[in-house]
């Protein structure tokens, strides 16, 4: 393992390459990341919370542009509408079978796999760094938002 320091600016280049990456072979299953991020969601979400305006609460993105990508991954026959949940307009979503088999080939996989040999410890520095990143780029956070 190399142990030459690693300056921020270099790791901020790695996360680059990384989603650089994972763009380029989502879109090769004609996916974008966000509707990657989608059918990822609704994989992992409790039932209740299947819906595109939780989905965009999750993603901390505006629910015009979630219920866009919701509509198009309803269009290619990934996601299916199962009805409304509870009092409100909002429609439960859930995976088709398109769907569930599109995800055997998630981009992210690989880079789950890579990560696999990683300690407890690795992981765990490797999460608070990814998750203070993450919040660099929410709007509210950064220095120079206004």
């Amino acid at each position: 393992m190399d142990t030459n320091p690693v300056s921020t600016a270099d790791l901020a280049g790695l996360l680059e390459q990384i989603a650089r990456r994972l763009h380029s072979q989502g879109y090769a299953s004609q996916l974008f990341p966000a509707q990657w991020a989608a059918l990822r969601y609704v994989q992992s979400a409790p039932p209740h919370m299947r819906t595109a305006i939780d989905l965009a609460r999750f993603q901390g993105l505006a629910s015009g542009a979630v219920a866009r990508t919701v509509r198009t991954l309803i269009t290619k026959g990934y996601l299916a509408k199962l009805g409304t949940i509870g009092r409100g307009r909002a429609e439960q979503l859930d995976l088709t079978d398109r769907g569930v088999t599109l995800l055997k080939k998630d981009p992210l996989q690989s880079i789950a796999a890579a990560l696999e040999p990683l300690s407890e410890t690795e992981r765990q520095i490797l999460a608070k760094g990814l998750d203070m990143a993450i919040r660099s780029t929410m709007a509210g956070d950064r220095p120079d938002a206004s």
